[in-house]
């Protein structure tokens, strides 16, 4: 079965939707919710990745940095996750669009009868015009707090196999950089942006670096492995600055934004 030429799966991070103070950027929730909007008014059907329900959590709970016993993280997700749903459903109701809320966990994926129900409720919903907003659910699911080599990394990973579960054409990673470069952009002020790639090796890897913004927990290297794993079902994803999501509309229109990495079936 091919991919639906008009499906796509936006994923952002805490950096996107969170200031350098650690509270919720209003801004950035408002700008995502309006370009992802205008998007589905362009006929494309739009699932949305998010991160940040610990970070938002973190802030409602007014602790002064984020928890580091697994109790209280997981108490903070659960907080945070209210926060960041009454959010996203003020933004996207100013632009008269309904969300709904998918919450995972790694087992979910791993179980046919559970995947072909997810499966049937992203087409239900995306049938009516409703945008999922899909998070890990970090409340009850330590894998993705805790592991050293987690399934789904800071949500990146996550958003690569709902893109290869909802067969999408593109998935468009929202990072705090404009995209994969030739050297770190921030100790080598020089450094090139690289627009397309067309395979993840060793080489693509070693360009990665280390762990992403204080506020996040996936570096660039947890996005290169989400772009390979989706890459590998004929899926084209971008990589681009979520604080500037209108770049998304130069994406579905197939110009250069960030770094894409070419889609190839095997």
């Amino acid at each position: 079965m091919g991919l639906y030429q008009n499906r796509i799966v936006v994923k952002v991070g805490t950096s996107t939707l969170t200031n350098e103070m650690g509270k919720s950027d209003l801004r950035s929730f408002d700008r995502l919710a309006c370009v992802l909007s205008d998007i589905q008014n362009m006929g494309y059907e739009v699932i949305l990745v998010s991160s940040g329900a610990i970070a938002v959590g973190t802030n409602k709970l007014n602790m002064k940095e984020r928890p580091s016993s697994m109790r209280m993280k997981q108490a903070a997700a659960a907080v945070g996750q209210c926060s960041m749903m009454f959010l996203y459903d003020k933004f996207f109701n100013d632009y008269d669009k309904t969300i709904a809320q998918i919450l995972l966990n790694a087992e979910d994926m791993e179980q046919e009868e559970k995947k072909e129900n997810l499966i049937n409720t992203f087409n239900a919903l995306l049938e009516m015009g409703i945008i999922p907003v899909v998070n890990e659910n970090d409340s009850v699911s330590y894998t993705e707090i805790e592991s050293e080599d987690r399934l789904f990394g800071d949500n990146d990973m996550l958003s690569a196999v709902v893109a290869i579960l909802g067969r999408a054409k593109q998935l468009v990673i929202l990072s705090d950089i404009n995209g994969l470069y030739d050297a770190d952009p921030r100790l080598y002020p020089n450094a090139q942006l690289i627009s397309r790639i067309e395979a993840i090796d060793e080489t693509v890897y070693a360009l990665a670096g280390g762990a992403g913004s204080r506020r996040g927990t996936g570096g660039m290297k947890t996005k290169l492995r989400a772009a390979a794993l989706a890459t590998a079902q004929g899926i084209d994803t971008v990589i681009t600055n979520g604080k500037m999501p209108e770049a998304l509309y130069e994406i579905v229109k197939g110009n250069k934004a960030g770094t894409l990495f070419v889609g190839k079936m095997s």
